[in-house]
C-alpha cells in the first residue's frame, strides 16, 4: 500500500483480506453529510462483532468536517483506531469538500482529558481553544455536548499519520 495513493476502497479491501469489514453509512440531511463508519469482524453468517467506529458530519466547505464520537472496543486488534481515522478522512477527502476537521477533546475527568488530548495530537491535531462555561461557548457545548479542549487537524495530515501508523504496526491489521 502507498501513502500518497491508497483510497478509501484500497483501505476497504485490505480491511477484508484481514477478515474485517469496513462500512460507511453516509446521509446527506439538509444538505449536509452524516457518517457513521464501522469497523467489524465476521462471527457468523448472521452475526458480526463491532471493533470500532466513527461518527461524524460535514457541511460544505474547507472547514466542514466535524468529529463527534470515535470508539474502540477494548479487546480490538492493534491498529482498528488507526483504521478508523485513515478511513475516515479518506472520505472526507475523496467525498467531501472538507480538508480541515474539528473535534472536542471532552473534559469529563483531568487525567482522562489529558490523555485524549495527549491522542488527538498524535494523530495530527492541535489545540484551538478550550470551551467552557462563557456564553460564547454555548454553540460549541450545544454540538459536541460538553466542554473541553477544541481541536483542528489537516484531513491530509491525520490520515498520512493514522496510515503510517497502521502499516508500521508489528501487528498491523493490513498487510502490506
Amino acid at each position: 500500500m502507498n501513502l500518497t495513493t491508497t483510497s478509501l476502497a484500497e483501505l476497504e479491501r485490505h480491511a477484508a483480506k484481514q477478515d474485517l469489514l469496513l462500512r460507511l453509512q453516509v446521509q446527506r440531511p439538509l444538505n449536509l453529510w452524516s457518517l457513521r463508519l464501522v469497523v467489524a469482524e465476521k462471527i457468523s453468517e448472521e452475526r458480526i462483532r463491532i471493533l470500532g467506529e466513527m461518527k461524524a458530519w460535514a457541511y460544505k466547505g474547507e472547514n466542514g468536517l466535524q468529529l463527534d464520537t470515535m470508539r474502540v472496543s477494548p479487546n480490538s486488534k492493534t491498529g482498528i483506531g488507526d483504521l478508523i481515522w485513515a478511513a475516515t478522512m479518506a472520505w472526507a477527502i475523496e467525498q467531501t469538500p472538507c480538508r480541515k476537521a474539528r473535534l472536542l477533546a471532552i473534559r469529563d475527568e483531568e487525567n482522562h482529558h489529558t490523555k485524549l488530548v495527549r491522542y488527538f495530537r498524535q494523530r495530527g491535531f492541535s489545540k484551538t481553544r478550550q470551551v467552557g462555561s462563557s456564553p460564547s461557548d454555548l454553540p460549541i457545548r450545544m454540538v459536541w455536548g460538553g466542554a473541553g479542549t477544541l481541536m483542528t487537524g489537516e484531513c491530509k495530515l491525520v490520515y498520512e499519520r493514522s496510515l503510517r501508523r497502521l502499516l508500521n504496526s508489528g501487528e498491523s491489521i493490513i498487510a502490506i
